[in-house]
């Protein structure tokens, strides 16, 4: 069988998105394309309730992205190594730009309000176009700091040579976008409407944008003390409020976030159906190939992130107050129950394609080949960790429908606000509202509660070490969701990955024997799925791959460049501090 490449690597997220705002090096290109630009949607789009809906939902799509895979690789949850070329001012990599869309988004909102949609229809998709309009621009914000605001279909006759808003501006027209939002639309959807944006949509993702707006990112002369943190705790904690009122909240299990629908932790989902739309999770991609086909090697995991994981009391591997005992050679036993949930190791049961008593191997020699740690895979030089992602896999589907996933991509979800609210409530100087988010969120992953009822949290936690139990425990709770390189980055911490260095978890031996010593019998017990994983011993080994291995994750991340084609095609636009430019892109 021919091993496909998972070709991700370091292009970021968004790519499809990235346009460019301005082309004015020849008469026929303005904007995205002219075509785009002088031609609306059809006549009578906006007059009929389908095609308005349709030309909605075309939005959504265009806004609303799936799950992030190997978005990990930027930091220290999974494998691959951002090197000193990997952002530049030429290449598209991290750049944000999607003008196209915002300029889809202002012909909704100029063309639907004289259409002949009946008025509270209207109403309520002028309020979700203007929320998604504020997504876009929260978004370019986070990647650049402040961006040309655009609010009308720009025409041909139009001054097209616009400057950049500052970053003030942009996240005032941010929260006036959401609070109009909110304004037009109901409390929460449900039922056939599940997915859509209402008020629970709304106050959820303020409050992220006001987390935001108060961080180091955009404050670092004053991370901590300044004036922004009043208002991201107010928003927070009205956002958790108004969500306990309508039903949300987490659920007993974990797991179930991940692999059930239409729950009270999910505020905003992208729905996924199968036929219709499936493979947000790219399922295809993060199984081993063995139970997968064209693709794997995505959102592999880690030995940092192993270790990032408690135990099973909530106190860290090795801690001598633990009621576990803690050894790197059985480093799966008795932690945080998210850890089952989310990493699978060598010999743990994975019972993919309904195999049952399935046992995923990644020992050379034992393994499937395409599975296997090694140097060498397939004739590739190419990296596996020895471990592999668990979260939001749909395990009973057979390897030939595995792109037929449907799992919904959470891309707003319950303890997120609860997180936001800790935060915020440590730096205002409530930390027993941040500590009760912590026990609450243990207490659901199932970490024992301690004789104290601490969950393994430490009494009397100073600002600094509360906020470092927030950061720590949102990087086990939300670990391949694609938040952990952006919370780093936006407490301005990439400092962490400069100069780090990968490792992963290898099977040096089976019952006693090295690779060169395994027998028939070993192998024969690992076709009936056997072997255990305290039947190998273990190795932490750097990963193996082509070029540099050491992070470089310099200071001027903290806000990305526009691209250089962008400012060649619009001189007006300038080029942020620590890029050759002279715009700051701070508040």
């Amino acid at each position: 069988m021919k091993k496909m490449k998972y070709y991700n690597h370091k292009t970021g997220l968004f790519l499809s998105f990235i346009m460019a705002l301005f082309v004015v090096l020849s008469c026929s290109k303005v904007l995205d394309d002219v075509k785009n630009l002088s031609s609306y949607p059809e006549s009578g789009t906006f007059d009929d309730q389908a095609t308005a809906n349709s030309y909605l939902s075309n939005l959504y799509a265009s806004t609303l992205t799936g799950w992030p895979v190997n978005m990990g690789n930027n930091a220290d949850e999974s494998g691959g190594i951002n090197d000193a070329n990997w952002v530049t001012t030429d290449n598209a990599i991290m750049k944000f730009w999607p003008y196209d869309v915002v300029r889809k988004i202002n012909i909704l909102l100029k063309e639907l309000p004289n259409g002949a949609v009946a008025e509270d229809a209207k109403t309520a998709m002028i309020g979700q176009a203007k929320f998604l309009r504020a997504f876009i621009y929260f978004k370019m914000v986070v990647y650049h700091g402040g961006v040309p605001i655009i609010q009308v279909p720009q025409e041909l006759t139009d001054d097209l040579m616009v400057k950049r808003n500052t970053t003030a501006e942009c996240f005032d027209f941010i929260i006036k976008d959401l609070d109009e939002a909110f304004a037009m639309l109901p409390a929460k959807y449900d039922g056939n409407n599940r997915g859509r944006i209402d008020q629970a949509c709304v106050k959820a993702f303020k409050g992220r944008v006001l987390l935001y707006k108060a961080s180091p990112q955009f404050n670092s002369a004053h991370p901590y003390d300044n004036t922004y943190w009043a208002a991201a705790y107010t928003t927070n904690a009205d956002a958790k409020q108004f969500l306990d009122e309508h039903g949300y909240g987490l659920l007993d299990d974990y797991t179930s976030v991940f692999e059930t629908k239409g729950h009270k932790e999910n505020i905003l989902s992208v729905i996924y159906v199968n036929p219709s739309k499936t493979n947000g999770r790219q399922e295809d991609a993060v199984r081993p190939l063995s139970e997968s086909k064209n693709a794997t090697g995505a959102d592999q995991p880690i030995w940092s992130l192993v270790e990032a994981y408690p135990m099973k009391d909530g106190k860290m591997p090795g801690d001598p107050t633990s009621a576990y005992n803690y050894d790197e050679k059985t480093f799966w036993k008795n932690r945080d129950p998210r850890f089952d949930a989310t990493i699978v190791w060598n010999g743990a049961e994975y019972e993919l394609s309904g195999i049952t008593g399935r046992r995923q191997y990644t020992m050379s020699g034992i393994a499937k080949s395409m599975d296997a740690f090694g140097y060498v895979v397939q004739g590739e030089n190419e990296y596996r960790t020895g471990l592999y992602c668990r979260k939001g896999i749909m395990e009973q589907l057979p390897s030939t429908s595995v792109t037929l996933n449907d799992i919904d991509w959470p891309e707003i979800r319950y303890a997120e606000v609860l997180f936001n609210y800790a935060e915020a409530a440590n730096e205002t100087g409530k930390p027993d509202e941040a500590l009760a988010v912590l026990k609450a969120v243990r207490k659901r992953a199932g970490i024992d509660p301690g004789p104290d009822g601490m969950y393994g949290l430490k009494n009397s936690m100073s600002q600094d070490q509360m906020r470092e139990a927030i950061l720590a425990e949102k990087q086990i709770e939300f670990a391949f969701e694609g938040t952990r390189f952006w919370d780093l980055r936006r407490h301005r911490l990439l400092n962490r990955l400069n100069g780090m260095h990968k490792y992963g978890v290898m099977a040096m031996k089976v019952n006693g024997h090295s690779l060169e010593q395994i027998t028939t019998d070993d192998i024969a017990k690992a076709s009936t799925f056997q072997l255990l994983p305290e039947n190998f011993d273990y190795n932490i080994v750097e990963l193996i791959t082509n070029g540099p291995k050491e992070m470089v994750m310099p200071a001027s991340y903290y806000f990305f460049p526009i691209q250089l084609n962008n400012i060649n095609q619009n001189p007006n636009l300038e080029q942020n501090i620590g890029w050759g430019g002279t715009f700051n892109p701070e508040l």
